[in-house]
């Protein structure tokens, strides 16, 4: 029997605050060009939450093993770009994650893709992301997403309070 309840009540921020003093997001990005303009737009909106940035699926799934093994955090989310530097690195990623039979399994995934094609959104999707994200041409255009995505990630949804817990 499962009950209902809806309410309008939102989580104090000092408790949000609190909990995003240790937190991280992994960014997955092997472009020379794209890499640190993400990085550097990313440290002026998410002020809170370390980032961290590997540049292949192997480092990846490497720094995120070695939070297990060492009871470091998991990130609150990945970014991950589709093509790293093709979909097959990507994809392969998403697998190892989602069949990892740890925390890793259920991380919050943001595909970040120049493309905006209905096959590769439909795909990613249907391989587990959690959110498929067009990449701007224009700062502005940066600006906008990422003010959206720091609202809805550090103060919309909820997450586990220990998501390096298996």
């Amino acid at each position: 029997m499962y009950k209902t309840f809806i309410t309008n009540q939102a989580v104090p921020q000092k408790n949000r605050t609190q909990r995003l003093e240790k937190a991280k997001i992994l960014i997955i990005e092997n472009s020379p060009e794209q890499g640190p303009l993400i990085e550097t737009s990313m440290q002026y909106f998410f002020t809170e939450v370390e980032l961290v940035r590997t540049r292949t699926r192997e480092q990846a799934l490497a720094y995120l093993e070695g939070c297990l093994m060492t009871g470091q955090a998991l990130p609150l989310f990945i970014m991950l770009d589709l093509y790293l530097p093709n979909k097959a690195d990507s994809w392969r990623l998403l697998e190892q994650l989602r069949g990892h039979g740890s925390a890793m399994s259920s991380l919050p995934v943001v595909m970040l893709s120049a493309s905006d094609y209905d096959e590769d959104i439909a795909e990613s999707y249907s391989r587990g992301v959690t959110s498929y994200l067009v990449k701007p041409v224009e700062t502005e255009g940066w600006n906008k997403l990422l003010r959206a995505l720091k609202r809805y990630w550090l103060s919309t949804v909820l997450l586990p309070d220990s998501p390096d817990k298996p």
